[in-house]
C-alpha cells in the first residue's frame, strides 16, 4: 500500500470513528432532553444496554494491560514488544468506557460533585481514585517505555501497573458485589470473577488490535507469538468458564437464590439463550476448540477465536446486568408481596437506539484514540520475524 493510500485509509477510518462520537453524543443529548422515556429503561432496569458496553470496555482495559504485565514486569521478550500498543488500548477503552458511564448515568457535569465530594462508603466513590489512578499510572508507565533515560524505571511502573489494575478490577465487581438489594449479585466471587474475566476480555481485544494491525502493514504474525497468545487466551477463557459456573453453581446450593439461577439459566426466555448459546457456546467453547487445535487457530483462526470471545463477554455482561435486574426484588423475604405496582414481576425490558448508539460510541471513541495513537507513535509489535510480504 502506498504512503498516499495509506494516508487516505486512516483519514477515512478517523472521519468514521468521528461519526460514530458523534453519534453516541447525539444519542445522549436525546436522552438527556426527551428523558428517561426515550429509552428502555425504567424505575427497575436502570442501568440498560449503555452500561453493558461501558463494563465490557472498563473491564477489558484491566486485562488488555497484562501483555503489558508479562513483558515488563515477567521479562517475556514475546510480550514487552507489545507492552505499548497493551498500554495505548488500556487508556482508549478506559476512555471510551467512561465516556458511556458518564453519559448514560445523567448530569454529566455533575462529575465535578463526585471528584471533590466522597462517600467512602460507596463503592462508587472508591472508583473515582482507580479509575484517575490507573490512567495516571498507565501514562507514565508508556512514558517509561518511550523515553530510553526512563527505561530503568520500567519494570516498577509495570508493578505498579499490575497491582492497581487488580485493585480497579476488585472495585468495578465489588460494585456488584455489594449491592445487597439485589439478589442476583452480592457474592464475594464476583471480584476474583471480574479479575479472571478481565484476563480474557482485554487479551481478545488485543489479538484483534494486533491481527489488524499486521494485516494492515502486510505483515504475517510470527508463528512463536500465534501460539502463545492462543495458548494464554485459551486459559484465560477455560478459567473464566470455570468461574462462572462456580459462581451459578454456589448461588444454586442456597434455597434463596434458587429462583434466581433458574430464571438466568432455564426460565428466563432470552437470558438463558444468551447464557448458554452467547457465552457458554459461541464465547467459551467454541473460541477455546479454535484456540487449541493447532489447524483452526492458523490465519484468521485467531482473531476469529478471539470475536467470539468478545461476543460471549456481551452476552454474559448483559445477563448479568440485565438479567440481575429484570428479576423482581425480594422486599420482604419469606412473604409474597402483591400490588398494582408490578411487585413481584419480572420487568421487560427492550434496548431502544439511543443506548446502542451511545455505546457504539464509546467503542468508536477508543477507536479513535487507539487510531491516532498508533499513527503518532511506534506501537506497532517489532517482531523481528515478522518481514514484509
Amino acid at each position: 500500500m502506498s504512503s498516499r493510500d495509506d494516508s487516505r485509509s486512516f483519514w477515512a477510518l478517523l472521519g468514521l470513528g468521528g461519526l460514530g462520537m458523534l453519534a453516541g453524543l447525539a444519542a445522549a443529548h436525546h436522552m438527556e432532553t426527551a428523558g428517561h422515556i426515550a429509552t428502555g429503561m425504567d424505575n427497575q432496569v436502570v442501568w440498560g444496554l449503555p452500561h453493558v458496553f461501558a463494563i465490557f470496555m472498563i473491564v477489558a482495559a484491566s486485562g488488555v494491560l497484562n501483555v503489558a504485565s508479562i513483558g515488563s514486569v515477567f521479562g517475556e521478550a514475546l510480550y514487552k514488544k507489545r507492552a505499548p500498543l497493551s498500554g495505548l488500548l488500556c487508556l482508549a477503552m478506559l476512555a471510551g468506557g467512561l465516556m458511556v458511564l458518564m453519559l448514560d448515568l445523567g448530569r454529566p457535569e455533575r462529575v465535578v460533585v463526585a471528584a471533590t465530594h466522597y462517600n467512602f462508603k460507596s463503592v462508587f466513590a472508591w472508583n473515582v481514585f482507580l479509575y484517575s489512578g490507573m490512567a495516571a499510572i498507565v501514562a507514565v508507565y508508556l512514558w517509561t517505555m518511550f523515553e530510553r533515560r526512563l527505561n530503568p524505571w520500567s519494570r516498577s511502573a509495570g508493578i505498579a501497573a499490575l497491582l492497581w489494575r487488580f485493585a480497579l478490577t476488585t472495585g468495578t465487581g465489588s460494585i456488584f458485589g455489594f449491592l445487597v438489594a439485589r439478589q442476583a449479585y452480592q457474592s464475594a466471587l464476583l471480584a476474583p470473577l471480574f479479575i479472571v474475566l478481565s484476563f480474557g476480555w482485554g487479551l481478545a481485544v488485543f489479538v484483534i488490535t494486533q491481527s489488524v494491525m499486521y494485516a494492515w502493514n502486510g505483515r504475517p504474525l510470527p508463528a512463536e507469538a500465534e501460539q502463545r497468545l492462543a495458548r494464554l487466551l485459551a486459559i484465560f477463557v477455560a478459567a473464566a468458564l470455570y468461574l462462572v459456573l462456580v459462581y451459578h453453581l454456589t448461588n444454586a446450593y442456597f434455597a434463596r437464590q434458587h429462583d434466581f439461577t433458574a430464571f438466568v439459566l432455564r426460565d428466563g426466555g432470552l437470558f438463558p439463550v444468551l447464557f448458554w448459546a452467547g457465552f457458554v457456546l459461541v464465547g467459551s467453547l467454541v473460541p477455546f476448540v479454535l484456540l487449541v487445535v493447532p489447524a483452526a487457530r492458523s490465519g484468521p483462526g485467531l482473531a476469529l477465536a478471539a470475536a467470539f470471545v468478545v461476543l460471549g463477554a456481551f452476552a454474559f455482561l448483559y445477563v448479568f446486568i440485565i438479567g440481575g435486574q429484570a428479576f423482581p426484588l425480594e422486599i420482604f423475604p419469606g412473604h409474597e408481596v402483591r400490588s398494582a405496582f408490578g411487585d413481584g414481576a419480572v420487568a421487560h425490558y427492550v434496548p431502544r437506539w439511543p443506548e446502542l448508539l451511545l455505546g457504539l460510541g464509546g467503542v468508536a471513541a477508543a477507536f479513535v484514540a487507539t487510531l491516532v495513537g498508533v499513527r503518532v507513535l511506534a506501537f506497532m509489535p517489532q517482531d523481528e520475524l515478522a518481514a514484509p510480504k
